[in-house]
C-alpha cells in the first residue's frame, strides 16, 4: 500500500527518489521519507505530501548517487515524522512495505539486547534487527539475507549503510518490488510507474528473493543464498501513459480512457475472430473441461465485477457460481472441490487478501485456477494455471472506473468461453453476442456524452449527507459499486440494496433529505422495480434513476430521469456503471475533496 523507491547511479539520484515518489502517490500514503549517502547518512522526513519532502531536500540542496524513499500508509502508529521511514540504527537506513507479523517479538529480543526504539512501527524493528546481523558478519547483503529469514508477515525492503555506500540491497516477501535496469545506475520499486523516468527494462523479483544492486550490476539471491536469474522485461508502459494530459484529475481520465481500454481488452475477438478457451491460456480447453462449478475470488471494486459476472456465468454457462470476499473465504472453514474453476480478480495483482485466498484455494487441492488482471507480470498472475490481462493499462486514481469496466469485459468473455465448451452456446447467439461485445466501447462512448446532465445532479448531491442506491438482478452488484464510489472520494455516506429488499428495513431511512439513485435498465425486471420506486415516492424520497430507452419511466416532482442508450442485453452493467462513476465524481468536485488519493484509501492493498 506504500512505496518504495531506491537508486544508485552515476548522476544526482535525489531528483529521481522524489520523481518516483511523485508518480507512486497514487497508492496511498500519509508521511513521505528519503536518506541517502554522501560521505554520511542524511534522512528526511515530512508528515505530508511529497512536495513538502521535496521542498526540504531543496532547502538542503541534497546531492548524492545513492538513496531510498519512501511513502508510507500507516499500519503500525499514527502518521507521524516519527514513524515515517527510513528507519535508521547505527549507520543504516531502511524503507519497508507490508506488515512484519512477529515484529513484538523481535522488538523485545532486541531490547534486551540494548536497541532503544523511537517509534511505533514494525520496520524499526527491521532497522536494528540488520544492524545486530551486522556485528556477526561484516557483509550487509548477508546480514539483510539472515535478518529477512527471522520475518513472519509481508514486506518489500530497501536497505542502505554509512559503511558500505556502494550498494543498495533490496528483498521481498508479499509485497511487490521490481528492479529496473538502466544506462547510468540501478534501481527498484514498488510499481513501473516509478522507473519510466530512467528505465523500460524492468526485472520482477520473486517472493523471497533478494538483490544487490550496484551502480553497473546487481545479483539476485534466494533466502538460502543460492543466486538466480530472472527476466529482463521490456516495459510497454510509456511516461506518458501516467501523466494527466488534458484532465484535471486521473479518475477523470480514466473514465474516459474506458472506450480505449475496453477495446483494447476485446481486440482479440476483433474482426472474425469467435470465443475459443485459448484466450485464457493455451490450457485452458483442458482446465475448463469437466468444470461443474466457479468459485470467485476478489474484493472490493473486483468482487462487485464477481457479482455481476455471477448472473451471466449462471444465465448462459448453466454453471453454479459462488463469489467470495477473499479475506472471508481464507479464513472459514469451506467444501473444496477439484472440479471448481477458481477464479481471482485483482486490478494490481498484489492484492493481498486475494493472493492469500487463491493460495488457501490451492492448498485445498483447486488446481483450475484463473486471474483475471491487468499486471501481466504480478503475484497472482504467476500463481494461476490460466490468465487473462486486461489491458486497461496504469490506473492511477485510487476508485477504479476502468480496472472494473474491462474486467467485467473479461468475464463476458469467460461466460461465453465456459458456455460452448458445455454444449450451451449456439453459433447465432455466440454470433450476437461477439456483435454487442465488439460494439461496446461505442456504446460506452455515448454514455460518457451524458456528462453534462450528470453534472447537474452532482450539484444536488453535494449537500447531502447519505444516499440509498437501488438495483436489481445484475444490476444490483452495480448499484453496489455506486455506492462505493460515492463514498470512497466524495465522502458521502452511501448504501446499496437489491430492490425488492427496500421495504425489508431500507425503506425507513427515506425522506426528503436521502436521495434514491435507481438503476434502472428496460429488462425483464422493470415492472418490478417501477413498483419499488413509487415505494420510495409515497414516502417522500428524491429519485434519480438510470433508465434505458423505452423504460417509460415518467419525470416530475422529485423524480429526475437520465436517459440512456437502448438497452444493452447481457453488458447493460458495463454502461450502467459509467454514470455512477462520473456522479461520484463531479459530486467529489463539489464538495472539494481529494478525488485521486481520498483519505483513508491506498490504491494497491498489499497488507491484511
Amino acid at each position: 500500500m506504500c512505496g518504495i523507491v531506491t537508486a544508485i547511479a552515476t548522476n544526482n539520484v535525489v531528483p529521481v527518489l522524489l520523481e518516483g515518489l511523485r508518480k507512486l502517490e497514487y497508492r496511498g500514503y500519509d508521511s513521505a521519507g528519503l536518506a541517502v549517502l554522501s560521505g554520511e547518512l542524511t534522512r528526511l522526513r515530512s508528515c505530508g505530501r511529497v512536495a513538502e519532502l521535496a521542498s526540504l531536500a531543496d532547502a538542503r540542496q541534497l546531492s548524492a548517487h545513492i538513496g531510498i524513499a519512501h511513502t508510507r500508509w500507516a499500519t503500525h502508529g499514527v502518521p507521524s515524522e516519527r514513524n515515517a521511514h527510513p528507519h535508521i540504527s547505527g549507520g543504516l537506513a531502511v524503507v519497508h512495505n507490508g506488515i512484519i507479523e512477529n515484529f513484538e517479538a523481535i522488538r523485545a529480543a532486541l531490547q534486551g539486547k540494548g536497541y532503544v526504539f523511537e517509534s511505533e512501527t514494525d520496520t524499526e524493528a527491521i532497522a536494528h534487527l540488520v544492524h545486530d546481523k551486522l556485528k556477526g558478519t561484516p557483509d550487509l547483503f548477508e546480514a539483510v539475507r539472515q535478518a529477512t529469514n527471522e520475518l513472519i508477515g509481508a514486506y518489500a525492503i530497501g536497505v542502505v549503510a554509512e559503511a558500505d555506500p556502494f550498494r543498495i540491497i533490496v528483498a521481498r516477501r508479499g509485497s511487490p518490488l521490481l528492479l529496473g535496469v538502466g544506462e547510468d545506475g540501478m534501481y527498484a520499486a514498488s510499481d513501473t510507474a516509478a522507473l519510466l523516468q530512467v528505465t523500460r527494462n524492468i526485472v520482477y523479483l520473486e517472493d523471497g528473493d533478494l538483490a544487490e544492486l550496484r551502480r553497473d550490476s546487481y545479483i539476485i539471491i534466494r533466502p538460502d543464498g543460492t543466486p538466480v536469474e530472472r527476466e529482463v522485461h521490456l516495459s510497454s508502459l510509456s511516461a506518458d501513459a501516467v501523466e494527466l494530459g488534458k484532465f484535471r484529475h486521473y479518475m477523470q481520465k480514466e473514465i474516459f480512457e474506458q472506450p480505449q481500454a475496453l477495446a483494447q481488452t476485446l481486440e482479440l475477438i476483433a474482426g472474425g475472430a469467435g470465443i475459443t478457451p485459448q484466450h485464457f491460456g493455451a490450457r485452458a480447453a483442458e482446465v475448463f473441461d469437466g468444470v461443474r462449478r466457479v468459485l470467485i475470488l476478489a474484493c472490493g471494486t473486483s468482487y462487485h465485477a464477481g457479482l455481476v459476472a455471477r448472473y451471466w456465468i449462471e444465465a448462459i454457462a448453466k454453471l453454479p457460481v459462488t463469489v467470495e470476499i477473499a479475506s472471508e473465504y481464507r479464513y472459514r472453514e469451506s467444501v473444496p472441490d477439484a472440479d471448481t474453476l477458481v477464479v481471482v480478480i485483482s486490478q494490481s495483482g498484489e492484492t493481498a487478501d486475494t493472493l492469500a485466498a487463491l493460495k488457501h484455494a490451492k492448498a485445498l487441492g483447486m488446481q483450475r485456477t484463473l486471474a483475471i488482471c491487468n499486471v501481466p507480470e504480478s503475484a497472482i498472475v504467476r500463481e494461476t494455471a490460466l490468465r487473462f490481462i486486461t489491458r486497461a493499462g496504469p490506473e492511477i486514481g485510487v476508485a477504479s472506473t476502468k480496472a472494473f469496466t474491462t474486467q467485467l469485459a473479461a468475464f463476458a468473455l469467460l461466460t461465453l468461453a465456459l458456455a460452448k465448451i458445455n454444449g450451451r452456446l449456439s453459433a447465432a447467439d455466440e454470433e450476437r453476442q461477439l456483435t454487442a461485445l465488439r460494439h461496446l466501447p461505442v456504446a460506452v462512448q455515448k454514455v460518457l456524452e451524458l456528462e453534462p446532465e450528470i453534472e447537474q445532479w452532482a450539484q444536488r448531491f453535494a449537500s447531502k449527507e447519505h444516499a440509498l442506491f437501488l438495483g436489481r438482478g445484475s444490476h444490483w452488484p452495480i448499484a453496489m459499486e455506486g455506492a462505493l464510489k460515492l463514498k470512497e472520494i466524495s465522502y458521502i455516506h452511501a448504501e446499496a440494496y437489491a430492490a425488492g429488499e427496500l421495504k425489508h428495513g431500507p425503506l425507513a431511512l427515506v425522506d426528503k433529505d436521502m436521495p434514491v439513485i435507481a438503476v434502472s435498465p428496460a429488462d425483464e425486471l422493470l415492472e418490478k422495480l417501477k413498483s419499488n420506486l413509487q415505494e420510495v415516492r409515497a414516502r417522500g424520497g428524491e429519485l434519480y434513476v438510470f433508465a434505458d430507452a423505452g423504460s417509460e419511466i415518467p419525470e416530475s416532482e422529485g423524480v429526475h430521469i437520465l436517459h440512456m442508450p437502448e438497452h444493452y442485453g447481457m453488458l447493460s452493467p458495463v454502461l450502467h456503471v459509467i454514470p455512477l462513476q462520473l456522479l461520484s465524481y463531479h459530486a467529489a468536485l463539489v464538495k472539494g475533496t481529494d478525488v485521486d488519493k481520498p483519505r483513508n484509501l491506498a490504491k494497491s492493498v498489499t497488507v491484511e
